[in-house]
């Protein structure tokens, strides 16, 4: 049987109706790339009252249902919408979602419980779609997996369904109070799921729920998917990822090469591309001036861009500062804790001419400063996946990371000896380990031009596009309904799917 494999993607968040952080994105990005690789995805979100009236307006209602939770009946609105060709499902309860941010409210916990039941229960619903795969992302969606195992089987419907759960932030999983399990889940009185959703003896997670019944399983990098497999970077589930590491993926995360693209750039003062890199010249002026540092095309210079924290290396930058700056320029855009805040604003002050540190978010600083820089700094403790060393790379920004879940898979470092690479990497968690890449590198843009011009080359020419993740995601599809053959669009367009 060859036809499309009908993905219903499942997420909190989806640009550009609803944005709190990279999984945003990955919502409003992944599923258009999946559509172009040959797949039926569809997403479903919670309809927030944030979401812009340009958006609302253009929505239909599809159909309405009761939801059951716990004790009780709850109602549950879908409304749909066609957005660069992707179909979009809102799930529609204003007493959960007309609210004025996404999280943090006290009862979250029986918001994303009622979300994760109205996912499943909607399949039923929906006229003109039969769900194969149910990708669920985050703890946001967790219990999908685990109410469509406990309540739903034995559905002719349902039974076609198998579940893809991925991992996009291992630290946030929905730790809650075990009164939940039969208040709010109704699970109580089902010991499987009851013991397999306890983290103690007095709480459960919701994201653990979906790691022990989730199909397949996946993350946002290769090295990523082998490091939370240890005690480290597992977060207390890395039991688990050894168990189920047969089918557990990395997929890394792309980029929206339409935004992020030097040739087209409008929050850039000048144009370049690969074949052409002047204009990079005089964005490096043009950034230097605006952060008031010294205008030399022959200084490095160096930038973060991002949250200010130890996660994000601040405490090798902070040991080592002053001896990167007697290399290098260093300019710095983010927010984060106040003894880094307040470490980089001194040392804009004491060092000027080759220190910058702006303490704010601003979305043009950071694509000026992607296109002018020389290098970008990330020598993060850890890294799921990471987009700004994709980011930099696309802007000839050469980038120096730590050896770490996807800055590792995504960062070739420099080989001086035959001159391959994207950029430059060190291992050890170690400040001065830090401090000699980035000298090592000042010292190759100094020595050698023919290198550091291939490098950035190299970087350039790097695909980091969303269509490469999604062939990635499709062969995981593939793998839960082998009976379904690739479906593969003809030469002359027609897109008639055999049954």
């Amino acid at each position: 049987m060859r036809r499309k494999l009908r993905v219903l993607f499942a997420a909190f968040e989806a640009v550009p109706f609803m944005k709190t952080g990279g999984l945003g994105d990955v919502g409003g990005s992944l599923p258009q790339a999946l559509r172009e690789a040959g797949c039926e995805c569809r997403v479903i979100i919670p309809k927030f009252m944030t979401i812009s009236e340009e958006y609302k307006s253009k929505m239909t209602h599809v159909t309405d249902f009761y939801v059951s939770l716990g004790w009780r009946n709850v109602y549950c609105g879908i409304e749909k919408l066609t957005y660069k060709g992707v179909v979009y499902y809102f799930v529609d309860n204003e007493y959960y979602f007309n609210r004025e941010r996404a999280y943090g409210y006290f009862d979250d916990g029986e918001r994303i419980a009622y979300f994760s039941k109205a996912i499943v229960e909607c399949l039923q619903y929906l006229p003109d779609f039969k769900c194969d795969v149910l990708h669920c992302n985050d703890w946001h969606t967790a219990l999908a997996p685990v109410f469509l195992r406990e309540f739903y089987q034995g559905i002719p419907l349902y039974e076609n369904v198998k579940t893809v759960f991925s991992v996009h932030n291992l630290k946030f999983q929905g730790q809650m109070s075990d009164y939940v399990l039969g208040d709010i889940l109704g699970l109580w009185g089902i010991p499987a799921a009851a013991s397999q959703l306890r983290s103690d003896d007095h709480s459960v997670n919701f994201m653990k729920g979906a790691l022990l019944y989730s199909d397949l399983l996946s993350t946002v990098s290769k090295t990523y998917a082998e490091e939370i497999k240890t005690p480290f970077f597992g977060e207390h589930m890395d039991g688990i990822f050894r168990d189920r590491a047969s089918i557990l993926y990395g997929v890394m995360n792309g980029i929206d090469t339409k935004t992020w693209d030097p040739a087209t750039d409008p929050m850039i003062p000048c144009h370049y591309t690969a074949a052409d890199r002047a204009g990079k010249a005089q964005c490096k002026a043009e950034l230097q001036r605006e952060l008031g540092l010294e205008v030399n095309p022959d200084i490095p210079l160096v930038v973060m861009i991002g949250r200010l924290t130890e996660q994000k290396g601040m405490d090798l930058v902070q040991r080592v500062i002053g001896e990167m700056l007697d290399k290098a320029q260093f300019a710095v855009l983010g927010t984060g804790d106040k003894q880094y805040e307040d470490m980089l604003s001194y040392y804009n002050w004491e060092r000027g001419g080759r220190c910058s540190a702006c303490i704010r978010f601003d979305e043009a600083l950071s694509h000026r400063m992607y296109a002018g820089a020389d290098m970008l700094l990330m020598p993060s403790l850890f890294e799921p996946c990471g987009l700004s060393q994709m980011i930099a790379m696309r802007y000839g920004t050469l980038p120096v990371v730590r050896e770490t879940g996807g800055l590792k898979d995504s960062v070739q470092p420099y080989n001086q000896y035959t001159g391959e690479g994207t950029g430059f990497s060190f291992e050890n968690y170690n400040a001065h380990d830090m401090l000699y890449t980035v000298q090592h590198a000042c010292e190759l843009f100094w020595t050698n031009r023919d290198d550091w011009n291939r490098l950035i080359d190299n970087a350039m020419a790097a695909d980091f596009s969303w269509s490469r993740a999604a062939q990635e995601y499709l062969a995981m599809y593939q793998r839960t309904h082998p009976e379904i053959e690739p479906w593969i669009k003809k030469k002359d367009g027609d897109e008639t799917e055999e049954e």
